[in-house]
């Protein structure tokens, strides 16, 4: 087609269009691939997902020729409300609760229906990545708040509000991953978890909180209750998901919160119900299977995890500080200060075959943390886990990080 007759879209896009990005093919990946929070590959439970399937689908099937329920296949969201009631103290109906395209979906529901351009949202120091890109989807104002190993000062939060709240920016929202942070892998405890609960409701600031990584609990003691249960005035959301228990590639997550806002995130939801293939394998599977799975998945990842510690400490000994976390699927790597290994990441991709994170993925100001990474250590066997930290220290030492 002649260049003159192509149409042009300049002046078209809509003003909350994001910016674009190449097409064409995934990420690259290294072999020793410690940026992305896979599970096991091995531990993907394929046989009893294809016969929970098959008992659906005759069971079910015929269903398949009618749109299923907006929030998503029904008993699979009974199974989560009674999980939700045993294990996290939150007790909500079926009708509680929406299922949704992993927990991202979920989490963009509820951004949706409350983020406005310019809107303060506060978060951890550093923190998920994927939900910090959503926020700035949506023109939020992210501010990261003050964090040390038990999850975030209450002050520096209350701070943080007040801040906000004398510029005429009352925050929105307060974004937390309170057990197995990504990406510092700490765990908030029960006193911190109260005094969020208590700040944000004195200041009148609802709580989105992310649970995704509860289950993978490799020592150590169980997780405090969750914030939702603490909250008594109904100003929290919560969302989770089975990604990281089963597989990411199910994609079902699922989140929960007041009716009012529920009812709003609902309209905000695309494409309808969840896919019923994966929710008819996630449910038959989980009924009778789930909790010995999770216990089978965190016997893996502890040999995993205590394979990257130990050749952190072999390789890096005391040139870096790093998180021994009790559970989820990644180390916190701190470098030296002053030190830079965001600008070399794609070096050590490309001579080193070591995938990482930099900490600027996780700073909700986006100018902090070069000299930290994410390491997940859930994909790789702990062989090459050790293989791989050796790499990564090599790589370190070659490029001038220490």
């Amino acid at each position: 087609m002649p260049e003159h007759s192509r149409f042009s879209f300049d002046g078209l896009y809509s003003k909350h269009a994001p910016e674009g990005r190449p097409r064409g093919g995934a990420g690259r990946r290294g072999k020793y691939d410690f940026a992305v929070a896979y599970p096991d590959p091995k531990s993907i439970p394929i046989d009893g997902l294809v016969s929970g399937l098959q008992q659906a689908l005759s069971e079910e099937g015929e269903d398949l020729a009618i749109y299923a329920h907006p929030q998503g296949y029904r008993p699979l969201r009974e199974f989560v409300s009674g999980k939700l009631a045993r294990e996290r103290n939150i007790h909500v109906s079926a009708d509680d609760i929406i299922l949704g395209d992993g927990s991202g979906q979920p989490i963009h529901m509820f951004l949706e229906v409350l983020i406005d351009p310019g809107d303060v949202a506060l978060t951890e120091d550093y923190v998920y990545a994927g939900t910090l890109g959503q926020l700035r989807r949506f023109g939020a104002d992210v501010r990261g708040v003050e964090c040390d190993e038990d999850g975030m000062l209450p002050d520096a939060l209350e701070s943080a509000i007040e801040r906000a709240a004398s510029q005429g920016k009352m925050p929105k929202l307060i974004y937390t991953i309170p057990t197995y942070q990504n990406p510092q892998g700490w765990t908030m405890t029960l006193e911190r978890r109260q005094a969020m609960v208590d700040i944000a409701n004195r200041h009148g600031v609802p709580i989105l909180e992310d649970d995704c990584y509860v289950d993978l609990r490799l020592d150590g003691p169980e997780s405090p209750t969750s914030i939702y249960s603490l909250d008594e005035t109904g100003s929290t959301m919560y969302v989770a998901s089975f990604s990281k228990i089963i597989a990411p590639g199910m994609r079902i997550g699922y989140g929960t919160g007041p009716a009012e806002v529920l009812d709003r995130a609902l309209v905000a939801k695309s494409g309808g119900s969840v896919n019923m293939f994966a929710s008819y394998a996630v449910h038959r599977y989980s009924t009778d299977n789930l909790d010995s799975h999770i216990e089978e998945i965190n016997h893996v990842q502890r040999a995993k995890r205590d394979a990257m510690l130990s050749s952190l400490g072999e390789n890096f000994g005391d040139r870096a500080e790093w998180s021994n976390p009790h559970g989820g699927l990644f180390v916190w790597l701190k470098m030296p200060d002053g030190s830079d290994i965001t600008s070399i990441r794609d070096t050590v991709l490309d001579k080193y075959e070591v995938g990482y994170l930099s900490g600027v993925n996780f700073s909700p100001e986006g100018g902090s943390g070069q000299n930290y990474a994410r390491l997940c250590f859930g994909f790789n066997q702990p062989d090459e886990i050790h293989e791989g930290i050796a790499r990564l220290a090599e790589a370190f030492e070659a490029e001038g990080a220490f």
